[in-house]
């Protein structure tokens, strides 16, 4: 027993002194191969800047930059680690890595198929021109301004300020309403008169307000007013006119100013805005109890 323990502690102590020579006979491998993989990293960070520098000179969208800026770093990294192994001199390790990437590469596939949409959506909308950085949109049931896209999800920034997160596949396969596209945008403002209203002064009283208060609107020509039903206790209206701005934020500022202005004069001419309101008739020989 006691030779049996004593041969296992020998050869334990062999294998140990095998890996230490073999360390050190390797050890100005090591240090070479970590040293050219820090400048790997060091070199991928300067070429990524220097290939943005580079697109800036295109036509490209700032988000399609940032993608090939970064798939070229990463490919940089990957080209440091093979030489790296070869350094090491792991030639043998590096066919078995190559030799096993199907398999591998087909189970990570698998595993990753949602990341992997992201990307690849992330790379489709980084090249087409419906959203861009700074534009307002609207996806998902977000609303705000896209201030970043990378290969994981587009985010926005909601007018309270918060940041949306939204996978790029979401946004690909869903419609997306962009209000960056066009140079103005229309505000739609819905009211109501009572029946007693004269109902053409009450249209020229809308369209003259409208006309001074908003400087995109040179006439009444450029303003729409419509009346659009009887409604219980009102007549009800619908203005349309537009305002130089896509941003959905400056749409609301507008429709609140156009409040205001409107209730404003509608008082001064003594021009009711109903609220709802319910009578009720009984007939004569109804009888009531008198509190």
């Amino acid at each position: 027993m006691n030779i049996n323990l004593e041969n296992a502690w020998n050869e334990m102590i062999k294998r140990l002194e095998s890996w230490v020579d073999q360390l050190v006979i390797n050890l100005p491998n090591i240090i070479l191969a970590i040293i050219v993989f820090i400048v790997v990293i060091l070199l991928s960070k300067y070429i990524s800047k220097l290939a943005l520098r580079l697109l800036d000179k295109s036509k490209l969208q700032r988000s399609m930059k940032n993608v090939i800026a970064k798939l070229v770093s990463v490919l940089v990294i990957l080209g440091g680690i093979f030489l790296v192994l070869g350094i090491l001199d792991l030639s043998k390790a590096l066919n078995t890595i190559l030799a096993g990437a199907g398999v591998a590469g087909l189970a990570v596939g698998l595993a990753l198929q949602g990341a992997l949409s992201n990307t690849y959506s992330g790379i489709v909308l980084s090249y087409i021109k419906q959203v861009k950085f700074g534009d307002w949109i609207e996806s998902n049931n977000y609303e705000g301004e896209v201030v970043d896209l990378d290969l994981r999800a587009v985010t926005i920034k909601q007018p309270d300020n918060n940041l949306v997160y939204i996978p790029n596949k979401l946004v690909l396969e869903n419609p997306i309403k962009n209000y960056s596209t066009t140079a103005q945008s229309r505000v739609i403002l819905e009211c109501g008169v009572g029946y007693s209203s004269d109902l053409e002064f009450v249209r020229e009283l809308v369209n003259k307000t409208i006309v001074e208060n908003f400087e995109p609107v040179e006439s009444k020509d450029d303003v729409i007013f419509l009346y659009t039903g009887f409604g219980d206790s009102s007549i009800n209206f619908e203005v349309r006119f537009w305002i130089d701005s896509t941003s959905a934020l400056e749409v609301l500022k507008a429709k609140t100013e156009a409040m205001i202005a409107i209730k404003k004069v509608f008082d001064e001419n003594d021009i009711n805005i109903p609220f709802p309101i319910r009578t009720l008739d009984f007939p004569d020989n109804f009888p009531m109890e008198k509190v």
